[in-house]
């Protein structure tokens, strides 16, 4: 009899190892990533504008996620008011003559009515709370309905405009960059999937070179190797969209620009993921939703999006790229 392992067997104990050390359901992982990355650039192949509003979909996936996620230690935020004006922001600066202005004043307008909003404690929703209910069932650290603490009525407040600031201003920089110098797709490209690069290549290099823990406190799973390798993953994706967007003329003077953004979304957005699981560690939950299989939730997919996308859009208007 042949004692050996079977090949579908040893396969599955190599995935359920990877698994294990990336945190994630690696085949799940890449099946959602394929799908949104045919999504994306479908969009942009398309229209800018399919693209931006493509965005502004997934800031309200997102903004319910954290409408739930919050509301785990009873925190609300006004998700109606959040939905109408960041949507109306978000149109307003990729239309308005003055993008910049406009982002800066919609964003104003848009934490005063989020402010009042949030001051009157409007409770729970029938949806909202059962989301509530099945996002505590499957976050075992999360904190008991019983047992959830109470707040005051500044603490919503400032919840809420924290949430205007995260999501609605720095989603306001991944429209920008579609509005100047002509070069809409490549800054998509740029803004959207260098940072998602930028992850894999922390992914795979954690996985299989991580020794020395980056900020066990925060996330165990990150490593010094890890962010080597989103560093160089972001670099060599940075030049190879220069390489097929700018002309020869321009690389003999911004040769440098690639190199430079690799570096700042490599650590940047590895920034963004640590601030992101230093909330959920504060919240109690290990995902921020479940509607992308294999990434958790929305927010779990561009929270190093969110973080590098002033940066990228700064980078790339100053070089006049």
């Amino acid at each position: 009899m042949n004692s050996t392992t079977p090949p579908n067997h040893q396969a599955e104990e190599a995935i359920d190892a990877i698994n294990k050390k990336t945190g994630r359901n690696m085949p799940q992982a890449i099946g959602t990533a394929v799908v949104l990355i045919v999504l994306i650039l479908a969009c942009l192949l398309i229209s800018p504008t399919l693209f931006a509003l493509l965005v502004v979909i997934f800031m309200i996936l997102g903004l319910w996620e954290l409408r739930v996620d919050f509301a785990v230690r009873n925190l609300n935020i006004p998700i109606g008011t959040l939905w109408v004006c960041s949507t109306v922001s978000l149109c307003t600066v990729y239309l308005a003559p003055n993008h910049v202005v406009a982002m800066g004043a919609c964003a104003l307008g848009t934490l005063v009515l989020v402010g009042i909003m949030a001051s009157l404690q409007i409770s729970l929703n029938g949806r909202a709370g059962k989301a509530l209910a099945a996002k505590t069932l499957t976050s075992p650290s999360a904190v008991p309905s019983d047992d959830t603490p109470t707040h005051s009525r500044l603490t919503h407040v400032a919840v809420s405009m924290f949430t205007v600031l995260y999501i609605q201003v720095l989603a306001s920089c991944i429209i920008i960059p579609l509005t100047f110098h002509g070069h809409p797709v490549s800054h998509a490209i740029m803004i959207v999937f260098i940072p998602a690069l930028s992850d894999t290549g922390g992914l795979f290099a954690g996985a299989w070179l991580g020794r020395h823990k980056l900020c066990p406190g925060i996330s165990p799973k990150k490593s010094v190797e890890g962010l080597l390798g989103s560093i160089l993953f972001a670099m060599a994706g940075a030049y190879a969209v220069f390489a097929c967007t700018y002309d020869q003329a321009i690389w003999a003077t911004r040769w440098w620009v690639p190199a430079v953004a690799g570096v700042m979304i490599g650590v940047v957005g590895t920034f963004g993921d640590l601030c992101a699981s230093m909330i959920k560690r504060d919240l109690g939950i290990k995902d921020m939703g479940h509607l992308l299989k294999g990434h958790g939730g929305v927010l779990d997919r561009v929270d190093s999006i969110l973080l590098a996308a002033p940066f990228t859009c700064v980078l790339l208007w100053m070089t006049g790229l």
